[in-house]
């Protein structure tokens, strides 16, 4: 999935988690939260991306051909200026937007999606930190030109070429945890799901996600009580134990170490 746009969201019955965005010299910098969207533009400036979460849906990027998607969790993309863009899902996914407002060339002409990218995933979950809390003081501009140096890496693959975890076993697991949230996962169940080994599954999903199907889990407890703080007036100690968490304790310490944030900050907005 290659998404470089703002989206058109449906009204939630309360308060959105809103759009964070940040200026820094010819850098614009926005964070997305995980909500459906339609969209279609033609790109004026080159951009890159940063899905958080698995996302899926129908676009056609760059032709008039439009077809399904499968987003990869913790994956970077790319679409260069004058490209044309089409983009739905109804359920989207946290998506972070770096765009060069300049008309700076960056990558090149051709746009890409799902590069699994270690050191971009630790830059991107830096930027996403310090949007939450609002920061205005951090060296965005070198985060920015970073970023865009790891998405110039031409030797990265596509997740898709890297893993026997395909975007179907993905979608399946998702699935699978997203039903279970409220109680214990373990990567033995996650394995068996997918009829793997325990040993060969968590290193194949580690080459196709960037992270371990532990790491995977916590992000999506964490995102499953984002949306609960943004579409719900439970309690946090009924979306903790919703989620999974052990008590709103454990579920605040995941969202400070994770986030930056805490529940309280997010569901103040």
């Amino acid at each position: 999935m290659v998404l470089m746009s703002h989206r058109n969201r449906p009204q939630p019955p309360l308060k959105a988690e809103p759009v964070r965005r940040v200026e820094a010299g010819p850098w614009a910098i926005e964070l997305l939260p995980g909500s459906a969207y339609a969209t279609r533009y033609v790109a004026s400036h080159p951009a890159i991306g940063f899905a958080f979460d698995s996302q899926r849906g129908v676009h056609a990027i760059g032709s008039d051909r439009v077809q399904p998607f499968v987003a990869t969790p913790n994956s970077l993309a790319f679409v260069p200026v004058g490209c044309d863009v089409l983009s739905e899902s109804s359920s989207g996914g946290e998506y972070l937007r770096v765009v060069h407002t300049q008309g700076m060339e960056l990558i090149g002409d051709r746009a890409f999606n799902n590069r699994i990218d270690p050191q971009a995933s630790l830059l991107a979950l830096r930027m996403r930190s310090a949007l939450l809390r609002g920061s205005v003081d951090d060296d965005w501009e070198a985060w920015a030109l970073a970023l865009t140096e790891r998405a110039q890496d031409h030797q990265a693959l596509s997740a898709s070429s890297r893993s026997s975890i395909t975007a179907s076993r993905l979608h399946l697991l998702d699935e699978f945890i997203d039903a279970g949230l409220e109680g214990p996962l373990s990567v033995q169940a996650m394995a068996g799901l997918l009829e793997l080994s325990e040993g060969f599954f968590m290193r194949a999903f580690k080459q196709a996600t960037g992270k371990s199907p532990h790491s995977y889990l916590i992000d999506r407890r964490l995102a499953k009580a984002r949306a609960l703080l943004r579409d719900s007036t439970a309690s946090l100690s009924q979306i903790a134990l919703a989620c999974g968490f052990n008590s709103q304790a454990h579920m605040a310490t995941a969202f400070k170490q994770r986030l930056g944030v805490s529940p309280a900050q997010l569901r103040k907005g």
